[in-house]
């Protein structure tokens, strides 16, 4: 399935978002559909024909993913994830729902002897969470950021900026393949994604906790922070979750708050609670099936 711009996916997030803002500023109200309805300028007919399209699930149901009582119930749940995960050991990848990805960091020190001959690919993509820049090296993807259409030129200068040395050039046909699989659950899981990070080697060491999460789980800031052995670093941590640079893969949205509230996100809070919610929505259909 390839992901145009012009694709009704994209189409449909940028009404879904509105919605999510809407749903989560007021929940405590309990919007109705025809609230939510109103509030995108849709009939109350269309938008849950269209939520459902996008979520799987009827926006009434979803709005309980949104709710500061369910994110603590799941951080309650998923207090012993990164304990789990570091015994059973990453072993160089992670599973994001059917994909596998694994990583090569390079240190600040490796990144500028060897990124004077990198040549980066990119191309904008439609995806379910809006529209995002995804970027390619010969050694894996080094970057995938979410952007609104119209924040293009300063979504692309960022990247340039982050890869000063590298020659950058545009190629949608390379990339849309990679952004088709990733978005439409068809990568061939022998396959894996490998990515190509830089950083610092505590954010490299953070960046490496966020894969060990599992889809529908989350943790909080101070949770990987006594994971990696420093639990007063919990403001660190929270620097080098902002800094990541390849969102979804690296899940950095499952990082919350500890009063279960989505804090802060490079992308916008509303995307952060759509990727959430619809994992969660995921989790939800697998165990019901």
């Amino acid at each position: 399935m390839a992901l145009h711009l012009t694709s009704q996916v994209a189409l449909d997030y940028a009404r879904v978002e509105q919605a999510i803002a809407f749903i989560a500023a007021n929940y405590t109200q309990h919007p109705t559909l025809e609230d939510i309805a109103a509030h995108v300028h849709v009939s109350p007919f269309h938008f849950n024909r269209l939520f459902t399209r996008w979520a799987g699930i009827s926006p009434q149901r979803f709005v309980r993913f949104l709710t500061k009582e369910y994110a603590k119930q799941v951080l309650a749940e998923s207090g012993s994830v990164l304990d789990a995960t570091y015994q059973a050991g990453l072993s160089g990848s992670s599973r994001l729902h059917d994909l596998f990805v694994t990583y090569e960091a390079m240190t600040p020190g490796e990144y500028k002897e060897q990124a004077s001959g990198m040549h980066i690919v990119y191309g904008f993509h439609a995806t379910l969470f809006g529209e995002c820049l995804l970027s390619l090296t010969e050694r894996g993807i080094c970057g995938l950021t979410f952007h609104d259409a119209r924040e293009r030129d300063a979504t692309l200068a960022q990247l340039r900026a982050a890869w000063p040395e590298a020659t950058l050039t545009p190629d949608f046909a390379r990339t849309e393949a990679v952004a088709a699989q990733l978005f439409s659950g068809a990568a061939d899981a022998t396959k894996p994604f490998n990515l190509l990070i830089k950083g610092t080697n505590f954010q490299i060491k953070v960046w490496e906790a966020l894969l060990r999460i599992p889809s529908g789980a989350m943790v909080s800031y101070q949770d990987i922070a006594t994971a990696l052995g420093q639990p007063r670093a919990s403001q660190a941590v929270g620097g080098a979750v902002g800094a990541n640079a390849i969102g979804y893969l690296i899940p950095c949205h499952r990082v919350i708050q500890q009063h279960g509230g989505p804090g802060g996100y490079r992308w916008g809070v509303a995307r952060k609670q759509a990727l959430l919610g619809w994992e969660a929505t995921r989790v939800e259909l697998q165990v019901a099936s």
